[in-house]
């Protein structure tokens, strides 16, 4: 195995980023799905939609990464996009956890949507099945075609909890011919990879194709405690397998089946600084305001562990050229564990004899299943689509956070690890344990009328969504006691919640050429009502909704070499979900209530993508991204003196970049390419409550490759070098301006920096 100091590939990481450090200083990017041909740009077929159709004839403002685009940026992961590659999609852990995934598109980012009572603002698909969890996200990806990052709310065609948008993740079909690719890789930190896909020939109208993935990575910062694990290495594992039947010209049906391993271990959250007057109360316990490579406290830790399965099933019958009847059924289950001790002797100042180290357990278990049906067809001057649509989840989910060392009479010369968890209680476990389910039924239906002026040129698009949603769950422990609720008083809470509600959209869109389409559009979503299992009381609160104008031009020109997108957009943002630290009347016990606000808050961005084709062999692109917002005060109903509080939209730069360069070149025995992006963005908020910001942000990675080397006449060879921030930047992705304190007063800020350099090799053979 390699390890971050290896000469040889050190040495070769550092010629890397001259060469492309040299390349960049002539241009800029952003997808190198778009590979430039001779003949300009490559169109972009996308199902944002439902349909199939042209992204630049598409009325959305969306951005598509493509198969070879994954690859140059060593995607592995939707987590590896936390980069910036997209600049208006924001992705990132739940605080220290790489277990949970907040994403996040134009602003709406939820926070805590790890529970099994909440939900997410921004739908995630796969293959066009509902991925309800936050957990589980973070899986590895298998055999992407392409992944749709639709932004703005897409209430209509999507539903519920796609408030700031949807991300599709398209997987390759079964090719019906014999087709073997396998890579195989290693990388610093004692990382390797494998990769294997196998298409085989039709057969009784039957094409098979089988995907596996293997990746892991030791943590890049080191646990000083003998024995535990380190932080942030991950161990992903997963199989899929795809069959595609089509026994007649008109129908076909499509089951795909996949399951994963994930093994995480947490981030590291450092000490960043104290305020005067304030210490660690420990030599050991160290101020750390860069990047470490190794933890100053060492702390029992071990792999969080998720495990999914899941069965698609999608059936097409066309009963005529103009018609086409769809069915989509799926079933999915996930179990995580969370075992998460990323701030070590950060969670509370060194006092002799006391326990510190806080390890925060939890663990969740869902399952769901959802059955959509849709009608789409196309009338002279008009398509349309139209379904039915029903979601059933249940998960149940526990908690406990016991300490696990404890310091010696003088902190200074040490600490000794408890005998059991149990010995660092204050609760026994668990802390906090709830069930919840939800059922949703959905009717919706969009038509797109061209009227016979114009040359039909315009293009009036109308659409609704109808849904019922109903939730329930019982909390049945928090902060280690029944739960409260006022006048009941202690003991087994349940939750309910019901709600109905239409979603409607409008969109105008005019061709002024060939290549220029311009739109205007109004659309409308929600995301779920729910309740917080980290309350005392269990109470539910109302769905937020969004509702968004904006306007889009898309353009082509120079014969398809050159392709600018730009969008427009403002959202008004209701009865947002609110989180509180609260303390009920009548008990001592502090811990979190969510309420929604009164007062409307205010989003607006421009986005801008530009690809170009100067020359054959060269594609130079880029993508920005202007968030601003203007969020009301609140205010804390919980608190002793109710006191209007600003909040903040987590996650969401107010300027954001991503660039690129990609270029190609045949040689006489293969095909050199090159790859370079640089993703950036300025600071942000990481807490709704918190208003100091995070650093901001430059990475740059890169790949070179020699491929289409002949091993034989049907067998190619591909030898490629990379490197994911190359430069070694450094930057808090989350930063806690009172993260750190004495007691109840605030005595320095705690924070996490993002990923150091990595870098790796990989060959890859196919026929």
């Amino acid at each position: 195995m390699l390890r971050s100091n290896t000469p040889t590939l050190r040495n070769t990481a550092a010629m890397l980023a001259l060469a492309v450090a040299l390349a960049s200083a002539n241009a800029h990017a952003e997808t190198a799905m778009e590979t430039a041909e001779a003949g300009g740009l490559v169109e972009i077929t996308v199902t944002a939609q439902k349909q199939e159709s042209n992204l630049q004839k598409t009325p959305i403002a969306m951005s598509v990464v493509g198969a070879v685009d994954l690859q140059n940026r060593s995607v592995q992961s939707i987590a590896d996009l936390a980069d910036g590659a997209i600049p208006s999609l924001r992705i990132a852990p739940f605080y220290s956890r790489s277990s949970a995934i907040t994403v996040g598109i134009r602003g709406i980012v939820p926070f805590d949507a790890n529970q099994p009572s909440r939900d997410s603002g921004v739908g995630v698909y796969i293959d066009g099945v509902y991925l309800g969890r936050s957990q589980g996200l973070g899986a590895a990806l298998y055999d992407i075609e392409r992944i749709e990052v639709l932004k703005g709310p897409q209430g209509t065609l999507f539903g519920r909890n796609a408030t700031g948008g949807a991300v599709s993740i398209v997987t390759r079909k079964p090719s019906g011919e014999l087709k073997f690719r396998q890579t195989v890789g290693l990388r610093n930190y004692d990382g390797y990879t494998s990769e294997t896909h196998i298409d085989l020939p039709k057969f009784a109208n039957l094409s098979l194709k089988f995907d596996g993935i293997v990746t892991k990575r030791d943590g890049t910062i080191n646990n000083p405690m003998a024995g535990e694990d380190d932080f942030n290495s991950y161990d992903r594992r997963g199989l899929h397998v795809r069959a595609l039947w089509e026994p007649t010209d008109n129908f076909s049906a499509d089951y795909g089946f996949d399951i994963s391993y994930d093994a995480t271990t947490p981030y590291y959250v450092q000490l960043l600084s104290l305020k005067p007057g304030f210490s660690t109360g420990s030599t050991l316990a160290q101020v750390q305001p860069t990047r470490t490579k190794i933890a100053d406290i060492g702390t029992l830790q071990q792999e969080s562990i998720g495990k999914t399965h899941g069965h698609m099933l999608q059936l097409d019958w066309n009963p005529l050229e103009s018609l086409e009847v769809r069915s989509i059924s799926s079933y999915r289950k996930l179990t995580q564990s969370q075992w998460d001790n990323g701030a070590g002797a950060h969670s509370k100042p060194a006092v002799g004899g006391k326990t510190f180290s806080r390890y925060s357990l939890a663990d969740l278990a869902q399952e769901q299943y959802s059955q959509e049906l849709q009608l789409l067809g196309s009338l002279p001057q008009l398509t349309y689509v139209a379904g039915l649509y029903y979601y059933h989840e249940k998960g149940e989910d526990s908690a406990w956070a016991p300490d696990t060392l404890k310091w010696n009479a003088d902190p200074n010369t040490g600490y000794s690890v408890l005998p059991s968890l149990s010995a660092g209680a204050a609760t026994a476990f668990p802390d906090r344990l709830s069930t919840a389910k939800a059922k949703s039924f959905a009717a919706f239906g969009q038509a797109t009328w061209t009227p016979p002026v114009l040359n039909d040129a315009l293009h009036l698009t109308v659409g609704a969504r109808y849904t019922h949603d109903k939730k329930s769950g019982v909390l049945l422990q928090v902060s280690g006691a029944l739960p409260i609720r006022p006048v009941i008083g202690e003991g087994v809470v349940p939750f309910s919640f019901s709600s109905s509600r239409v979603d409607p959209a409008f969109t105008l869109a005019f061709d002024a050429t060939d290549d220029i389409h311009a739109y205007a559009k109004w659309g409308q979503a929600y995301r779920a009502g729910g309740a917080n299992s980290r309350s005392l009381t269990y109470r539910a609160f109302d769905p937020e909704k969004v509702q968004t104008i904006e306007a889009g031009l898309k353009t082509e020109f120079f014969d398809d070499h050159a392709r600018i997108n730009l969008a427009a957009y403002e959202t008004r943002y209701k009865n947002m979900q609110v989180d509180f630290n609260a303390t009920l009347v009548g008990s001592n016990r502090t811990t979190i209530e969510t309420v929604n606000t009164p007062t409307t808050a205010k989003i607006k961005g421009i986005e801008v993508d530009a690809s170009l084709n100067p020359l054959p062999g060269v594609t130079l692109s880029a993508s920005y991204a202007y968030t601003d917002s203007k969020l009301p005060k609140v205010t804390n109903p919980f608190a002793a003196v109710p006191t209007p509080e600003q909040i903040y939209l987590v996650y969401t730069p107010k300027h954001a970049f991503s660039t690129s360069l990609d270029f190609e070149q045949p040689l006489g025995f293969g095909t050199f390419r090159m790859h370079l992006d640089a993703n950036g963005a300025t600071g942000y908020h990481a807490l709704s409550n918190d208003p100091v910001k995070t650093d901001k942000s430059f990475i740059v990675n890169g790949r070179i490759s020699i491929g289409d080397i002949d091993l034989t006449n049907s067998t190619n060879l591909q030898l490629s070098l990379w490197s994911r921030n190359m430069f070694d930047e450094e930057h808090t992705f989350l930063l806690n301006s009172t993260g750190y304190r004495s007691g109840a007063t605030v005595a320095g800020q705690v924070g996490i920096f993002n990923e150091p350099r990595t870098y790796g090799v990989d060959a890859t053979i196919r026929f």
